[in-house]
Formats: C-alpha cells, structure tokens, sequence
C-alpha cells in the first residue's frame, strides 16, 4: 500500500480549507498561484511531481470544477467567477490513485444498488443504477473518487452581498458543530459569513407533513391501500422510482422539504439565492435533477462547512445565538428514523381524529433494509402498514456519510433541540400560515387546493 494517498480523504477537506482561505483572502487570481498551490501540496504531504496531475484535479474539484486528467490550470479561476450553478456529475473519477490500492471498499459499497467494478485505470460504475448516495466516495480512501465541494463559486456573491443569499439548514445540522452550540449560534455564524438569514428547512418539513397527511387521507381509503412517503431522501426516493415502478405509484408527488425551502423562498425574496446544508452527498445531486433544478443554488455538507468555519475563523460555540422557532417538533424530528411518520400522523391526527384506518407506519432506514421492504411489497407480501417511510443512510440523516458526529450521539441531540421547540405539531407552526399566506392560502386545507402553492410542493 502506497502511504502517500492514504488517509486521502482528511487531506482533501484540508486543502479545501487553505483554498477557501486563500479565495476568500484574495490570495488565489492567477493560474500561477493555483500552480503554487498545488506545488505546496505535493511538498507538504510528500507526493512526488508525478502526483501533481492527481492534486491538481483535487484542488479543481474543490472549486467545484470537473477534473481535467490533470492538466495545467488555465481558465479555472475565471470559470468560477463566473459560475452560478456546479454542474454534472457531482461524483467525479480521479486518475492517479486508484492503482495503489489494495483493498477496495468501494467495489463492495453499493452491492444493493450499483455494482461498481474497479479496474486499473480506477473504479467504473457498470450500470444506471446509482443512487447518489456517495457511499462509494465516502469508502475510497485514496482519493480516487470524489464529489464536488460548491463554496468556492458562493464566495464572490457573499462578500458583493449583490443578491440576497439565504442558509437553509437540514434538522440534522443539531450538534453538529458543538454539543452546546445553538441553532442560534448557527445563525449567527452564517451571518457573519455574509447570509441574509438561517431558515430551518424544518419549517419547510412542517408543510410537506400537512400536504402529505392531506395526501394520505384522500389515498388510503381501506385496509389494503398503502403510502409511500417522498419526503426528505433522494436515496429512497431513486432506489424506488429506478428499481420498483410499481411501487412508485404509491409514492407522494411532493418534493423534498429541500427544494420546497427553494422554491418559496425564491417566491418570497426575488433574485435570492438559496444554498442547502446537508449531512449527505445526495443532496446535491437532487438539485440538478431536471424537474427540481433551480430551487436551490448549491449544497455544502456539514463537514465541508466545519473546514470553511475553521479557514475563516468562525466560531459559533462564541458567537451571540440569536434563537428563533421556526419548526416544530415534528419538523425537526425529520432527522432521523421514524421522524416523518411521528410528524404526518400529528397532523393525520388533528385532521380526523376520528377516522377509522389510522396511520400505522413501517419505518426502514439504509439501503440495504429499504430494498428488502420494496422487495417485500412489490412481491404482493402484505405489510402491516399503510404509511412507509425509507432512509438511505442508517439512522436517517443523523447517519449521513458527510456528519461530524456519529449518529447515536446525533439523534440525542436531535430530539433534544425537537423538544426545545414551543410549537408542538406542524399543525401548530405559526411561522407555516405566515410563508402560506404570501402565497395565497388562507386556510390549512387549502394547500392542497390551492393550484399554485400545489406547484410549488409538487415534483413534476
């Protein structure tokens, strides 16, 4: 085993880090500097000149470039300038490292959904199978795969503050940056950053429950119908619509609370710009689907944003929390496992509390457990459930392969900040009816009535 690529992928959120320092410091404007940096790298982690093709390719993915087979830096600088949007694919292959391992995870990460083979020019997926799940990225430890990292291009619009730039938040972003740090530290955090404002996508998770519990009751009609939920993971979403067509006809049509927080939040603000902090890699491959594109500009996960905190100096456990309820407990359970169904049923709940098939939930997180479900079902088995909810990543998203903590510590944290909330239920959510009403919708009922917010909340 060669030692130089080892331990890669520390390394690349490292170099990440000091390109986000030297960006955001005016240090990085020519190709020379890039040449520079890429010269420092090989010095500082002992690689030879023969590996400069390898961490150039790194240091243009970190800007959120394709690699170039490792070319000499040229027009970078001026691509990300200019760069609204990371395009395709997210999840890039990298000459130069795959040949030095000798033990492959990656060939074994996804045997339940893309079979990936590796060969010695580097690891080939087979099939259109994939799922974006970034295990496969996650599991190459040599840096022969990796996905995208999309802060560079965000930069230069956070420092012109020329258009309204918004933080939206996955629910599992509690603890993730410190035990005691609040999501009003949070806040704070992105605002010294050059963001307008932190919206919990919680809040957009509050809504999507009230459309789905609408959704439920006008579907599931007698003891045999059944519900498949969309919210939330883009893994369970493409493992069904990919591999279980019959399935998908259960599916809701609602898109994730992601893109709903990008699409109303570009209602409410023109010309903002909107960016998604995720636990996954999945995510950002979600955004560039055809039907959802534009709702949200770029996602950074939650261990990219640990290295662009550290590069700028931003301590959030230090900074003044400036709190809000925007979710409620429901919402903010979305987290993890199990979390969608306890919000939908709140709201099933206070919808009909007399109805007489009430919502029973089965609740399958990781891919593995999630197709043996689908499996399950699309046999004809009966399920003693009419509302399924999947997962991709074990735990949910407090298991996401981009978190800072591990996810049973996570889901602690999680349930502790869902019931710091004052508001209960989705139902309850204030802060719902106020976003709802800009668009429209006096009445709760009405979000399913109403043609514009339903194209708003719905995916295709």
């Amino acid at each position: 085993m060669d030692n130089r690529f080892a331990g890669f992928q520390e390394k690349r959120m490292k170099i990440f880090g000091e390109i986000v320092e030297m960006y955001w410091n005016d240090r990085l404007n020519t190709a020379d500097d890039l040449n520079k940096l890429a010269d420092d790298i090989r010095v500082k982690y002992n690689f030879t000149d023969q590996d400069l093709p390898f961490i150039k390719d790194h240091i243009r993915i970190a800007m959120g470039l394709d690699p170039k087979g490792g070319r000499e830096f040229s027009d970078e600088l001026d691509i990300v300038k200019k760069s609204e949007a990371v395009g395709e694919t997210i999840i890039a292959k990298i000459d130069g490292a795959c040949k030095y391992c000798e033990d492959p995870d990656c060939s074994g990460h996804c045997k339940y959904e893309a079979q990936i083979y590796r060969r010695n020019e580097g690891p080939v997926i087979e099939n259109n199978k994939c799922l974006s799940c970034g295990g496969c990225v996650v599991s190459c430890d040599f840096g022969a795969l990796a996905d995208k990292i999309e802060f560079i291009p965000l930069i230069d619009l956070l420092k012109s503050k020329s258009r309204k730039v918004f933080a939206v938040v996955a629910p599992a972003i509690a603890g993730q940056f410190g035990e005691d740090v609040t999501l009003g530290q949070l806040r704070s955090a992105f605002r010294v950053m050059g963001f307008e404002d932190m919206i919990e996508v919680a809040m957009f998770a509050d809504i999507l429950s009230i459309r789905e519990a609408f959704e439920f009751s006008s579907l599931v009609k007698t003891e045999k119908d059944f519900f498949l939920t969309s919210c939330c993971c883009p893994v369970w979403f493409n493992l069904t619509r990919k591999g279980y067509p019959e399935m998908y006809r259960h599916m809701s049509p609602s898109v994730s609370p992601m893109i709903a927080s990008g699409r109303f939040l570009k209602e409410l603000y023109k010309d903002a710009a909107v960016v998604f902090f995720a636990p996954c890699i999945a995510k950002k491959a979600e955004i560039n689907e055809p039907e959802l594109r534009g709702a949200i500009d770029f996602v950074i996960n939650f261990r990219e944003l640990a290295e662009i905190f550290n590069a700028l100096k931003i301590h959030p456990k230090d900074l003044p929390g400036d709190e809000k309820d925007q979710a409620s407990l429901g919402g903010r359970l979305y987290a993890k496992t199990g979390g969608v169904s306890f919000s939908v049923k709140t709201v099933v709940n206070r919808l009909e509390p007399s109805r007489v098939i009430k919502l029973k939930s089965k609740r399958v997180d990781g891919v593995k457990n999630c197709k043996e479900l689908l499996d399950r079902l699309n046999a004809g088995e009966e399920i003693d459930a009419n509302f399924i909810e999947g997962m991709g990543c074990s735990g949910g998203c407090v298991g996401g392969p981009r978190t800072n903590i591990d996810a049973d510590r996570a889901t602690r944290i999680v349930n502790e900040t869902g019931e710091d909330s004052y508001i209960l239920t989705p139902f309850d959510n204030m802060n719902v009816m106020i976003v709802l009403r800009q668009s429209g919708i006096h009445s709760i009922e009405e979000i399913v009535q109403n043609r514009h917010v339903s194209e708003l909340l719905k995916r295709e």
